[in-house]
């Protein structure tokens, strides 16, 4: 089985499918991670209004003006 390092404190794991956990090493490590996505800390770059639902239908209302 392939070795990886756990994405969040670097431990060296075997991927294993009976790991709940994974690609994290333990439960601490996934929470750490989830933690990090909720509080803002770690964020995909974009556009915000590309990527808006309602931009779109600002932009159709702009248009007929």
């Amino acid at each position: 089985m392939s070795q990886y390092p756990c994405p969040q404190c670097q431990k060296n794991l075997t991927w294993n499918p009976k790991n709940l956990h994974r690609p994290f090493c333990s439960e601490r490590c996934q929470q750490i991670d989830l933690g990090a996505w909720a509080s803002g800390d770690y964020a995909i770059a974009g556009d915000e209004l590309e990527n808006d639902f309602s931009s779109a239908l600002l932009e159709s209302v702009d248009q007929q003006d």
